[in-house]
């Protein structure tokens, strides 16, 4: 995974066989927090969203070791399949393929991104509002919670109201 200082991303990836990423609710807190730890450092988190098969980030790089947060997010999400194998005395690979990082280079896309990441819970039919789906940072935006994982004030300066996405 190919990532340059100063450029936004669309991290994703899904399970095996749509098999349940996150079988408890401690599962989507975990990984949330151990994203926040060993990646938050290198990446500026703008939109996320925990589904039950898959994951979304919107993110910005902040630093140029891209080998280092390839490394890291590999480091975390081994360490969640082993976790997820042993407590479920499962085996083998949790997820699909490698994290997924596409590249976003307009500005456009970016905000449709931002509520296609946001609009996910509803698509799936998991929610029927936003708001109501506690695993993504709508919550944040809305002034629902007041988390630390994403970085508001870019989102905040395109869009007047969570409503907007």
């Amino acid at each position: 995974m190919q990532l340059e200082k100063g450029k936004f991303y669309h991290l994703y990836n899904r399970t095996n066989n749509h098999e349940l990423l996150f079988p408890l609710r401690e599962n989507y807190r975990f990984v949330l927090q151990k994203f926040k730890t060993h990646l938050r450092p290198h990446l500026a988190v703008f939109a996320y969203c925990l589904m039950p098969t898959h994951f979304h980030f919107l993110v910005r790089v902040h630093t140029d070791n891209s080998l280092l947060i390839s490394k890291q997010l590999a480091v975390l999400l081994r360490s969640y399949t082993r976790a997820i194998n042993k407590r479920f005395s499962r085996h083998g690979n949790l997820f699909q393929q490698n994290t997924k990082a596409k590249y976003i280079d307009d500005e456009s896309y970016l905000l449709t991104l931002m509520n296609y990441i946001h609009q996910n819970p509803v698509r799936a039919g998991l929610t029927r509002r936003l708001a109501d789906w506690e695993y993504s940072s709508y919550r944040d935006y809305a002034g629902m919670r007041n988390g630390t994982l994403p970085e508001k004030t870019l989102m905040e300066h395109y869009f007047k109201s969570p409503e907007e996405f």
